[in-house]
């Protein structure tokens, strides 16, 4: 007898069913998010997520799984779902054969079965969800666990069956806790007075821990130490990227984070002047430096490429930013579709994107907008010229402002009617509408177009731009810019005679110039910052009424400039030409009011020009009045328009309630108390940074396909702490961090310890990680003794290998420094974005052409290459053997000691003492033998530099 499928089917689930329940005689609830979320990333969401949503279903979505009816929430027997994860037949079981060999494990089958007897219970993912206090829970040490942070640390080793490490040596915490809060080993000096606290102080050691915490966090070297995370972050470099690689002035953002951090300025502050300072309420020169945060964007200056393609990469590039840090999530991904693994849609992509498409940036090879930071670096000069920038661009945006309502209300547009055209590149033709049109594609860039008309009685002349469709979605995002229009007045008996233009007035979306374009001289022209798709329009005001005599016309000049295109071919194809006579624009010439403001706007103009500096790029929004419209990218083309958005936030996440949000609302939004993310994300970054890996590994990727957090309830008790209690400061939150007993335990490692937990995730012991690559070089500078106390100002070119540096177009050359900025910190060596310090990259620094949200350490032999071999580490070996060779006795061995002393702050052991005297006997040995009798060559010193030089090289060195 055949039996029915359905009965088959009804036999295995319920057999299953029965099977869970003999299993878990009182089972335990399923948790989505741990057990059943990852289980459908891994088997179901590549074909039912957010890319592929085959028969119309998605996994990500609660919603959608329970309106498909594929579950019956407490029913297994009734779950289409479960019927395809175990049957037999291939055509329907799930994952499909051709794809997934093997079927779901019993395992993981009997939890989805008893998830779904429980009631199929949807929780979101735990790091969308707002952090709430935990508990603190109960140990059995309670003299170790100082603190709640210990508590949750030693519950979790107690579980495991483990305890903590005993406390490290005096000398190993100050080591560590010296680089983790200024990224600086301790001087001398500095070890011999805290070993003398500790001695003097025994019966309480955590005091003058406190104490030396507190040194640290005010010393100016702590907000460098910070300041070089935060530059990752932020993608600082000192060039433009792309093939060109330009110089860029930005040091001035560098100094404004070391600043910030020394000053301990609250996270949330931080955020605001970053993604909105210049739109605070009177900005100041340091609110719009901050600004260059989002400025440090790449700009491709290369021949013939697309100004609006490359700004289009900027603000997805700052989009993508703003999620890696403060939000840890991977929503670059959402650019093309929606989320493969997390509840973010497509068009949520361009709603966010709608906040910060707005800006005055244009991937111009100059940088604008910018500030001129004066060169005496004086901050009083620096203020004056933010108030002059801003009274300059509020009176131009009011006389622009004024005209484009009088265009607009103007009633006698009258259209002129083209009786000849020309251009000096390719074809233009009239159409039956009585428009000049381009033939045969596009007009390359430095085009001048030639148009003559029957001439009228007109005060006004305006020129209107559209594009080829008039369909809104298919225009094209490249600018159709015009640059300039000279006017001639041709006369029947073959003169001419040219006509005075008074004011330009330009449409909103042609916006504010650019005070320095010299567009803008004696108006013969309009900007085309920032370059915009679809109709646009300028009105050419004549200083005097033209009524032409019979027979004359009226000849157009019109140019299109090179530099508003990146000189490629621009997409301009139709334009028309109408004037008024209406006259109210000879009373807008001979308003006496309008004449003051315009001779004070030129005033202002002449002032800023005049201004001597270095231009800083900041962020400049565009007015609301002439704000681009944002429209989502087919797939992630930026040339394949679809809806119009509005601004907005993922629905998923905590609301952002405002009809049209800018950039102030989003840095509102990022640390407000319902943010799930931010605080999480920013405490477990500063805890890598102390502890070599976050609570959750993946820095970047909080979402539900990064890797869990090892101590969730720590993790959200860290959060609400620096949010709550410590109201966003970081020095005090790094203060219980590094004083709690987790942090001070030595790094002792048992056999055991080693194979339950190689990675230290359980922290059953201190932290033991890599110097980075800024702090390798820094610990030179120290025990040489040439650190440059100097704190900011420009990049420096210390010595590097030759011929490293190949700066093609600029002809810029690396001129290695020769007085003290030779030995300034790591932090101020000049960032080339093609070609970074080759030792940083060496020790895992990133490029910085986009976010780099963790350094993962190597350990190569290039590394012992760069150390032992690289001029600068060779140098500095000089320095700290003639430092040991100048102060210690005379014996190698105490010079050895001295050296090893300076760079761990520990004691040399026999055995070790006894290889490193040998190899100073045998180098010395080697040049006695290789260098000429006669000349006078120093062999101790010689042979104390390789010394040196394999002191620094050890691991005890080379680590915190």
């Amino acid at each position: 007898m055949v039996s029915s499928p359905n009965l088959n089917r009804c036999f295995v689930v319920a057999f299953l069913v029965s099977s869970v329940t003999r299993l878990y005689a009182e089972p335990e609830r399923v948790d989505f998010s741990s057990q059943i979320r990852p289980l459908l990333n891994k088997h179901c969401t590549s074909c039912h997520g957010g890319v592929k949503q085959a028969s119309d279903l998605s996994f990500i979505y609660e919603q959608q799984v329970l309106d498909s009816g594929i579950i019956e929430p407490g029913n297994p027997q009734e779950s289409e779902l479960l019927h395809r994860i175990t049957t037999t037949d291939p055509d329907l079981r799930m994952p499909p054969v051709e794809e997934h060999p093997e079927p779901l494990s019993r395992r993981e089958v009997e939890l989805i079965t008893l998830w779904i007897e429980q009631g199929a219970e949807w929780d979101g993912h735990w790091a969308f969800r707002k952090p709430a206090p935990p508990d603190v829970p109960d140990v059995n040490d309670t003299l170790w666990s100082n603190t709640a942070l210990d508590r949750f640390v030693l519950a979790k080793l107690e579980n495991e069956g483990l305890r903590p490490t005993d406390e490290s040596e005096p000398t190993e915490w100050l080591r560590r806790v010296s680089f983790d809060l200024i990224g600086l080993p301790p001087t001398e000096q500095e070890l011999l007075s805290f070993l003398d606290a500790c001695e003097s102080n025994s019966d309480n050691r955590l005091a003058t821990y406190q104490a030396e915490v507190d040194r640290l966090l005010v010393s100016p070297h702590f907000g460098e130490r910070w300041a070089s995370m935060w530059l990752d972050l932020a993608r600082y470099a000192d060039s433009q990227g792309y093939e060109k690689d330009n110089h860029r002035h930005a040091w001035p953002f560098r100094d404004w984070v070391i600043a910030a951090f020394n000053a301990d300025m609250p996270f949330d502050e931080f955020t605001l002047k970053q993604l909105a300072g210049d739109l605070l309420p009177e900005p100041t020169a340091d609110d719009l430096i901050a600004t260059l945060f989002h400025r440090n964007t790449q700009t491709n200056d290369e021949g013939g490429t697309d100004d609006e393609e490359f700004r289009v990469a900027a603000v997805i590039d700052r989009i993508n930013t703003t999620w890696t840090v403060w939000m840890g999530t991977t929503f670059g991904c959402v650019q093309c579709h929606s989320h493969p693994y997390d509840p973010f849609r497509h068009e949520e992509f361009y709603q966010f994107m709608a906040m910060l498409n707005n800006t005055a940036d244009h991937d111009l090879s100059n940088d604008y907008p910018t500030l001129t930071y004066p060169e005496n670096k004086d901050k009083q000069e620096l203020e004056s010229t933010v108030a002059l920038t801003r009274e300059h661009k509020a009176l131009r945006e009011q006389l622009n402002r004024e005209g484009v309502a009088l265009a607009e209300g103007c009633a006698d547009w009258t259209k002129l009617f083209p009786t000849e055209v020309s251009s000096s590149h390719g074809e233009l033709e009239i159409t039956d509408d009585h428009l000049v049109r381009v033939v045969g594609g596009t007009i390359p860039a430095n085009s001048r177009y030639f148009v003559k008309t029957t001439a009228t009685e007109l005060r006004a002349l305006r020129v209107e731009i559209l594009p080829e469709s008039d369909d809104p979605a298919k225009w094209p995002e490249r600018g159709s810019v015009l640059s300039q229009i000279k006017l001639t007045l041709e006369l029947a008996d073959g003169t001419s005679q040219p006509v005075e233009i008074h004011d330009v007035i330009a449409d909103y979306l042609a916006g504010p110039f650019d005070p320095k374009d010299s567009l803008q001289e004696n108006h013969q022209g309009f900007g085309g910052y920032p370059k915009l798709h679809g109709p646009r329009w300028a009105v050419f005001v004549l200083k005097q009424p033209l009524a032409p005599p019979a027979g004359a016309v009226l000849s157009l000049e019109l140019h299109q400039k090179a530099s508003t295109s990146g000189g490629q071919s621009i997409h301009l194809r139709r334009f028309g030409l109408t004037s008024s006579a209406d006259p109210a624009w000879s009373s807008l010439v001979a308003a006496e009011d309008r004449g003051v403001r315009q001779e004070e706007l030129q005033s202002l103009a002449a002032s800023l020009q005049q201004l001597k500096g270095t231009p800083i790029p900041i962020m400049q929004t565009r007015s609301r009045d002439y704000s681009r419209p944002t429209r989502t990218f087919i797939r992630g083309n930026w040339q394949t328009r679809g809806d119009l958005v509005v601004a907005g936030v993922p629905e998923t996440l905590h609301e952002l309630d405002l009809a049209n949000p800018g950039r102030t609302e989003l840095a509102e939004w990022l640390v407000a108390d319902d943010n799930p993310l931010t605080a999480r994300v920013l405490v477990n970054r500063i805890w890598s940074e102390l502890f070599g890996i976050g609570l959750v590994e993946t820095l970047e990727d909080f979402g539900s396909t990064g890797t869990p957090p090892s101590h969730p309830a720590l993790l959200d008790h860290l959060a609400v702490q620096l949010q709550q209690e410590h109201t966003w400061h970081i020095k005090p939150f790094l203060r219980d961090l590094v004083l709690s007993s987790t942090y001070r335990q030595a790094n002792r490692i048992t056999p055991e310890l080693l194979e339950r937990d190689p990675r230290n995730r359980l922290l059953a012991r201190g932290p033991r990680t890599r110097l980075t690559a800024e702090m390798v070089r820094d610990q030179a500078l120290v025990t040489a003794g040439k650190l440059s106390p100097k704190i900011g100002g420009p990049s420096v070119m210390p010595p590097q290998p030759e011929g490293v540096w190949q700066a093609v177009y600029s002809g810029a050359k690396w001129k290695a420094a020769t007085d003290a900025d030779r030995y300034r910190r790591a932090l101020y060596t000049y960032w080339r974005r093609t070609s970074p310090y080759p030792s940083f990259m060496t020790f895992d620094s990133p490029s910085r052409e986009v976010c780099s949200p963790r350094r993962i350490a190597t350990n190569t032999p290039l590394q012992a290459l760069v150390t032992l071999n690289d001029p600068v580490y060779v140098e500095l070996s000089e320095h700290l053997a003639v430092r040991v060779m100048d102060r210690a006795d005379s014996l190698p061995e105490d010079w050895i000691r001295e050296a090893y002393l300076i760079v761990t702050q520990n004691q040399l052991t026999n055995t070790t003492v006894t290889e490193l005297v040998a190899l100073f006997e045998a180098t010395r040995s080697e040049y006695e033998k290789a260098v000429d009798s006669e000349a006078e060559t120093d062999h101790d010193r010689a042979a104390m530099t390789v010394v040196a030089s394999a002191i620094l090289n050890l691991d005890e060195a080379l680590v915190k």
